[in-house]
């Protein structure tokens, strides 16, 4: 890969490639560059390219070493425009060409080809493109085509048409014969057995996982992974196939296009217990429905995604509650793996009407702290503020150093009468800052990109450099991204001391609860303000605050909030 000086605005990724040794040897590799190059600099008006070149691969596909490498510096934002001698060069397979096309043009990179004149810029060079692609299309569909009518002509013949082998069967590729796994069809039909009894997929897995059944992966039982087998025919020997509609696998094609071979293969569960297991499903799943179990798109659990269990560290599930006499419906928050055993994690659940309250309330009072923060004379004060309200009575104390960040950022900044955010600017220096990162950034990849050429150039250039010579250049740009790393973490320090405070945190907060006519309470009911205000615009509001919630015991152990700022809480039980 050689490097050429940048420019600003355009920068240009210039690929080159040539099939055989003969095509090197004639120097096509040097003509292409230096055209190329000329190119660039003529018609585009600048000099900052990088060159990607791949010697000796075909172009049947796009599995070369230097086009990979380029296509993740273009997805990483690196390039403008991809410059190329001629479009074969890319590939000479048209689906390989429009995929990376239409990716390119996601993306929003310009695509040249010199020699053919394709400059999707123009409109006349994105018209023939177009044509390309709708011959590509073409192409696309008629493989297609015969690639399903083969599949189907298989499958009619009872043909194993590849896939992954159901749980509690082999597979003879040679043979084309299935036969037992005797330590999973053991596990098979145990599942089959308990659920007939149980008729609760939960309370199945939970069951498996402990007693130390896992999956053929080594994982633990989930109701969904169980379902798909208690669902799946194959185990009362029918073949099925050609049932989900291709490019959405939850819809079924009409039941005249299926493909059924019966007693294609041994049986593990008689057809006899299927159908009353089947019954069951149906049966459970009107049930859900009607009480509303399964969420609905109308739905928004406010605080899905941002809460974690404190114990095994997973995100927790949302599920819709029951709905309260007045309309409310909140929303459920359970850890998955006590789901699937109460032994792996021992946490309790969660809830709207527990999280809301307290995180609202905090929200209220660490800007209640903020306004009458000139009567705060330390963390011990502060402390007080913030915990105000029988909702965190639970709570003994805030870890020291969250509330110390906080009240060492309270005091340093001037609060003004304007508390609201026009009376504090710090907006000139968070750009200055913002510019700073984006230099550095910036410089991090030139350097990046200066070491892996230099390893390149070690190690497989014919005319390779002595390792002493190699040592000391790469020590060098090692120092220098070391540095640079640590200009990145110095600034990083600084735009987080400048967005803890409340000018971005709080501020958001109090024109919140200011358009909710809610600033001059000491105590937020979150019911009352759930079935006041739209449950998506608290979701939105939550996820612009916080960055993620820890559940222990079902009540708020910590929060981290989107600027950095962490508040860890003692449980009162906690302390010794």
């Amino acid at each position: 890969m050689t490097v050429i000086n940048r420019q600003e605005n355009i920068s240009v990724a210039i690929y080159i490639r040539v099939s055989t040794l003969h095509q090197i040897d004639k120097d096509s590799l040097p003509m292409q560059r230096q055209d190329l190059l000329s190119y660039a600099k003529l018609m585009l008006n600048t000099e900052n390219c990088v060159i990607f070149e791949d010697a000796g691969y075909s172009g049947k596909n796009t599995a070369r070493p230097r086009f990979q490498d380029m296509m993740s510096q273009i997805r990483a934002g690196n390039f403008t425009h991809l410059l190329v001698w001629k479009i074969d060069r890319i590939s000479r397979n048209l689906l390989d060409f429009a995929t990376m096309y239409n990716e390119l043009k996601d993306l929003g990179i310009v695509f040249i080809s010199k020699n053919e004149q394709f400059d999707t810029s123009t409109a006349m060079g994105e018209a023939m493109l177009k044509i390309i692609l709708v011959f590509a299309e073409l192409e696309r569909n008629m493989t297609s085509e015969r690639v399903t009518a083969t599949m189907i002509s298989r499958a009619n013949n009872g043909l194993w048409n590849g896939g992954r082998v159901p749980y509690g069967y082999n597979y003879d590729p040679e043979t084309h014969e299935f036969s037992f796994n005797e330590a999973e069809k053991q596990i098979v039909v145990l599942i089959h057995d308990m659920y007939e009894q149980e008729r609760s997929l939960v309370r199945v897995a939970r069951e498996l996982n402990e007693g130390f059944y896992r999956t053929r992966a080594g994982n633990l039982w989930s109701p969904v992974s169980l379902l798909i087998i208690l669902r799946n025919i194959f185990y009362c020997g029918d073949y099925r196939y050609n049932v989900l509609k291709e490019g959405n696998r939850k819809k079924v094609k009409n039941e005249q296009e299926w493909v059924l071979v019966e007693d294609h293969h041994p049986c593990i569960i008689s057809k006899e217990q299927k159908a009353r297991i089947t019954e069951i499903l149906d049966s459970n799943s009107k049930i859900c429905r009607q009480r509303n179990i399964y969420n609905s798109p109308k739905h928004n659990h406010v605080f899905a995604s941002i809460l974690y269990c404190g114990i095994c560290g997973k995100p927790l599930g949302s599920t819709p509650g029951n709905i309260t006499r007045d309309g409310w419906n909140y929303s459920k928050y359970n850890c998955p793996t006590k789901r699937k055993s109460s032994t792996l994690c021992t946490n309790k659940g969660t809830s709207d009407p527990i999280v809301g309250e307290f995180v609202f309330n905090y929200i209220l009072n660490m800007l209640n702290a903020q306004l009458d923060f000139l009567n705060i004379n330390s963390p011990k004060e502060l402390e007080r503020r913030l915990l105000i309200g029988d909702t965190f009575s639970y709570i003994e104390c805030i870890e020291k150093n969250g509330l110390h960040d906080l009240f060492n950022v309270l005091s340093s900044k001037e609060i003004s009468g304007a508390i609201f955010g026009k009376g504090i600017n710090i907006q000139t220096k968070k750009v200055k800052v913002e510019s700073d990162m984006t230099k550095l950034r910036n410089e991090k990849k030139k350097t990046q990109r200066a070491l892996d050429r230099l390893r390149n150039l070690y190690l497989y250039s014919d005319d390779s450099m002595h390792e002493a010579e190699y040592i000391m250049r790469r020590n060098q740009l090692t120092e220098l991204m070391d540095d640079i790393n640590e200009q990145i973490g110095f600034l990083n320090t600084d735009t987080w001391q400048q967005s803890v405070s409340d000018e971005e945190f709080i501020q958001c907060a109090s024109e919140f609860i200011i358009a909710q006519k809610l600033s001059n309470r000491k105590y937020i009911h979150y019911k009352k303000l759930a079935t006041s205000v739209d449950t998506g615009v608290l979701k939105q509001f939550v996820l612009s605050i916080i960055d993620s919630i820890t559940i222990i015991n079902g009540n708020i152990s910590s929060i981290v909030f989107k600027n950095g700022l962490c508040h860890e809480f003692i449980f009162k039980q906690q302390k010794k």
